[in-house]
């Protein structure tokens, strides 16, 4: 099935008003990466089309390899992706393989194309990562990442109820010879800003929106450590013999400047459904 853009609009929404189909079934062949804008797959809800751009959806496509990571977005010098908890974003000394940089790398050497690593994202925290397809991007976005991102927001289940409901937290962080961080003195140290909101409390935990000003190691963990209401499931910094099968933080919107097309782009992903019962069960 082919399309040719007449107008400019939304992917999800132009779709919707050209084709004799339920949106539901329109995202799910988003989700699925079967939509593709002048031949580059995208799963972009609100990719910004052009008159004259070629829409081609392909109704009965399936991956050739199943990959353990959603699509959020595609196009000729992006990926965009939800990367699964317990997942190192690139290899360590100890791991070459079973990393999300060396699966993109093998999605898109199916497509002759290239991956470079923009920014990373703990191995036990989940959410959205952002990859290069080309150098110049790559350097583009690395070189400019604390003018270019004006969002990195994160959900996340603390233990307890915070006194206070909203608050900026504001710390200096050190990591030890052992990669424990640390709060240290105001003038030793790496500045650490990170905001909060709580958007859901049950008996036991917190479900907490937070967004980062900077970006530094374990920041998000050590601020919970250190209110007293460490994050559900952290092993690290909250309790070592817990029997959380996952660390419930999670990177669900990601909004920043795309040089390519000189606009902004807001990536967003749903909350982890095991969040949602957590706080309904709140077990």
């Amino acid at each position: 099935m082919k399309l040719v853009v007449e107008k400019d609009c939304e992917l999800l929404e132009y779709l919707y008003n050209h084709l004799d189909m339920p949106k539901k079934r329109i995202k799910q062949y988003l989700t699925h990466g079967s939509i593709f804008v002048n031949n580059n797959k995208t799963t972009q809800y609100n990719y910004l089309l052009k008159p004259g751009m070629s829409i081609i959806i392909h109704t009965d496509s399936k991956n050739k390899k199943e990959f353990p990571f959603e699509i959020l977005m595609e196009d000729k010098h992006i990926l965009v992706v939800n990367k699964p908890s317990g997942l190192l974003t690139i290899a360590t000394n100890k791991e070459k393989e079973k990393t999300l940089y060396h699966m993109v790398r093998e999605y898109l050497k199916e497509k002759n194309e290239r991956v470079f690593i923009v920014h990373r994202l703990d191995k036990d925290t989940s959410g959205i990562v952002l990859f290069a397809k080309d150098e110049k991007t790559k350097n583009q976005l690395q070189e400019n990442w604390n003018e270019y991102v004006f969002l990195r927001e994160y959900v996340a289940i603390v233990e307890g109820n915070l006194s206070k409901k909203e608050d900026r937290v504001i710390q200096n962080l050190k990591e030890t010879s052992t990669n424990l961080v640390y709060v240290t003195k105001k003038d030793d140290g790496k500045e650490a800003i990170t905001n909060y909101k709580v958007i859901k409390e049950n008996d036991k935990y917190s479900m907490v929106s937070i967004q980062i000003e900077t970006g530094r190691k374990n920041q998000i963990r050590v601020a919970f450590q250190s209110l007293k209401h460490p994050i559900l499931g952290d092993r690290k910094y909250g309790d070592p013999k817990g029997k959380e099968n996952r660390l419930y933080l999670h990177a669900n919107r990601l909004k920043f400047y795309y040089p390519d097309i000189k606009k902004d782009i807001l990536i967003e992903t749903s909350i982890p459904t095991e969040f949602k019962k957590r706080m309904n069960k709140g077990e």
